[in-house]
Formats: structure tokens, C-alpha cells, sequence
């Protein structure tokens, strides 16, 4: 490979609005994000899968009190 030509590639720690940290490798610097797996709605399951929440026809069933 050629000499001098890579960017180096550095430990930065990750910052999560939420407050978590971890560190990871990066050819940036330190990194901030909006959303981490300790506050994702789907990895913390505070949010409801399509499945469990019904389809358009059941509540429109539901709604008419059709069989």
C-alpha cells in the first residue's frame, strides 16, 4: 500500500442526546447523535409493532360493529 495516504483512523466516543457514551473508531473526530439502541423507540420496545395494533379492517369492523 501506498505511504501517507490514509486517513488515520482514531477511538472517538460517540454522545448520545440521551447522555449515553461509547467509544468507537473513526477517521473523524468525536461524534454526537439524536438517537442511540439505549433510547431507539424499537430497541427499548416503548414502541408497538404493526402487528400488535390491528389492521384497518378489524377497526373499521370494530367501528360498525360488523361481524
Amino acid at each position: 500500500m501506498k505511504q501517507n495516504i490514509h486517513p488515520k483512523y482514531n477511538e472517538v466516543t460517540v454522545t448520545c442526546s440521551c447522555g449515553n457514551t461509547f467509544t468507537t473508531g473513526s477517521t473523524k473526530g468525536d461524534i454526537k447523535v439524536e438517537v442511540c439502541s439505549k433510547c431507539h423507540p424499537f430497541y427499548t420496545g416503548s414502541k408497538r409493532l404493526l402487528v400488535e395494533e390491528g389492521g384497518q379492517i378489524d377497526k373499521f369492523k370494530k367501528k360498525y360493529k360488523i361481524q
